[in-house]
């Protein structure tokens, strides 16, 4: 499988994640652990794309759409955040607002990421990075206490 369609694959598999909860919701559920598992599969992918597919990306030439995604992931996570401290108060209306908020900006996000960067991964990476790429989407795990760069 090219490494475009298993990052892609991932891309669909989080959003479907974070739909069902937003589904949930509108039913007057808050799957927390269904939240946390679509969240821990963003977080687990951000880190994957920072630590292993950006680099050799950057290195050939690409820094400035890395450092476009970069941007983005510290966006996006801090709206998983936020996402997160609202859980506690169980406010459909606002946990809705924010999940919407952050399929929208996955939605941006990605389309930009799928037709640049894994493009650029497809036809760029030595066979060797993209075995880690696809590696780690088999089997890697999140270091605990990670926080993608541009989160703070």
């Amino acid at each position: 499988m090219a490494v475009s369609a298993a990052l892609e694959r991932e891309h669909q598999q989080i959003d479907a994640g974070l739909e069902a909860f937003l589904i949930d919701l509108r039913d007057g559920r808050v799957d927390a652990a269904g939240l946390s598992a679509a969240l821990e599969g963003l977080r687990k992918h951000i880190y994957l794309e920072e630590r292993i597919l950006f680099p050799p990306i950057r290195q050939a030439g690409m820094a400035m759409p890395v450092a476009v995604m970069m941007t983005e992931h510290g966006e996006i996570w801090r709206t998983m955040d936020a996402l997160v401290g609202l859980l506690p108060d169980g406010d459909t209306a606002a946990l809705m607002a924010v999940s919407r908020l952050l399929l929208d900006q996955l939605a941006v996000h990605n389309s930009k990421e799928e037709q640049v960067i894994y493009r650029a991964a497809d036809n760029g990476l030595e066979p060797d990075q993209a075995a880690a790429v696809t590696e780690f989407i088999e089997t890697g795990l999140l270091p605990d206490s990670w926080e993608c760069l541009e989160a703070g």
